[in-house]
């Protein structure tokens, strides 16, 4: 059997997550035989690459990226693209010029079981993922023909900080150090100023805010009234714009409290948890006090900044979301899950359909041998231990991912053809 290896393969990589790992996936890359070259839109995704003689500047307008990326697309003689998400319009461009060329898509994004995992994928990730086409019976069938066991998760990995340190830092390059990409238009509608200043604000106040976090959840925990939680994300996370039907987390916001006092019974409690890395650009406190008191409710509504979701999860009575990853921690533990998004785990088979009074009223509760069937066939296929932020996160991460990448077949057409590589144990890294 002939060894796999990158000869006659470019590699075009675009924006990537905060930090080094594109550029040390990159150089592992080179390390196989193949070529590789990294488009970069601004001076954060500059400094976080490096080396120059492989780094192609666009410093033009949007308008002018379509034609720009099939002409690199032509004359690099490129086979492989590499991005971190699919939806903004950088990415949206290049995947369709790529497969309009016949090109491999390699995408990666945080892991549908984060935070141990993240995620690889071809050709589409979260609403656009091959996951949305897939029948749990079908899983089911090809892990029947594997006989694999399940992996354990580790017992840590990946920082917080990290990420925020990385996204402040990101930020820092592109307000300072921009002038050579005039053209440059974030895909998010804040601008780069505001979005540093929210990352520093974030990084500073996490002391402060972890304490808060501790007295809210403590009140929740002791209360001693039957709870049920509300998973928020991030406002403007692709997963959130482009896979959902709200406009606005506000509109979410007032979709959950409306079901919750028309349905829950009245001793019943709602639990707003914030995302982890919620910067404060929407003030949903505010925002869940104001609609908790319209709908008239505001005695048994709460908002935690974030933290742990395993302890809350110990006592809830289900969860609602858009469509967060995190719900799978939900449905890991056999908790009625109510989703309102495109979302990879919305199968029939574990997640409810129920009017969301109805489901605050009485909810149904998963197929839980679906749901581990469903999540065993990830942990085999597109989520692969590591992290994108801490260093033995990325070490871990690299150990699998570019045999991966080499690979004729993506990580689910692998897995049913008896071609995936081994899967490492997942342990601590050093």
């Amino acid at each position: 059997m002939k060894a796999i290896d990158g000869k006659n393969r470019t590699f075009l990589f675009l924006q990537g997550p905060h930090g080094p790992f594109f550029r040390r996936l990159g150089r592992m890359l080179r390390a196989t035989g193949a070529t590789v070259w990294r488009v970069g839109f601004n001076m954060g995704d500059a400094a976080f690459w490096a080396d120059g003689e492989s780094y192609i500047p666009f410093a033009e307008d949007q308008g002018a990226w379509p034609a720009r990326i099939r002409d690199l697309i032509a004359t690099k003689s490129v086979t492989d693209l590499v991005l971190y998400g699919d939806t903004r319009f950088i990415h949206a461009e290049a995947v369709r010029a790529a497969k309009e060329a016949g090109v491999c898509v390699h995408i990666f994004e945080e892991g549908y079981l984060r935070p141990y995992w993240v995620s690889y994928e071809r050709g589409g990730s979260n609403g656009n993922s091959r996951l949305m086409e897939m029948e749990v019976t079908d899983m089911q069938r090809v892990l029947a023909d594997a006989e694999l066991d399940i992996p354990e998760a580790p017992a840590h990995w990946g920082d917080m900080r990290h990420h925020i340190f990385y996204g402040a830092l990101y930020h820092w390059f592109v307000m300072f150090l921009n002038r050579r990409y005039r053209g440059f238009k974030a895909h998010r509608d804040l601008p780069v100023a505001k979005e540093f200043q929210l990352y520093l604000k974030r990084l500073l106040l996490m002391p402060v805010q972890a304490l808060e976090r501790i007295i809210a959840t403590g009140r929740v925990r002791r209360g001693g009234f039957p709870y049920h939680l509300a998973l928020l994300q991030l406002a403007h996370d692709a997963s959130f714009t482009a896979h959902s039907r709200f406009t606005s987390i506000t509109e979410f916001l007032d979709t959950a409290i409306a079901g919750f006092a028309e349905g829950a019974p009245r001793h019943h409690h709602l639990v707003f948890k914030a995302h982890p890395l919620e910067d404060g650009r929407v003030n949903l406190r505010r925002e869940i006090r104001r609609l908790a008191q319209h709908h008239g409710v505001a005695h048994r509504v709460h908002y935690l900044r974030g933290g742990k979701l395993a302890r809350l999860l110990d006592h809830a009575r289900s969860a609602v979301t858009v469509n967060s990853t995190a719900a799978q921690q939900v449905l890991w533990r056999g908790l009625p899950l109510r989703v309102f998004g495109d979302a990879v785990y919305a199968k029939p088979e574990f997640v409810s359909t129920q009017p969301l009074a109805e489901f605050f009223a009485q909810p149904t509760r998963p197929d839980n041998r679906a749901y581990r069937d469903y999540r065993h066939y990830l942990l085999e296929t597109s989520q692969i231990a590591g992290g994108f932020y801490s260093a033995r996160g990325r070490r871990q991460l690299l150990r699998q991912v570019v045999d991966m990448m080499l690979a004729p077949d993506d990580p689910y057409e692998a897995l049913a053809k008896g071609t995936a590589t081994p899967r490492q144990q997942l342990r601590l890294v050093k």
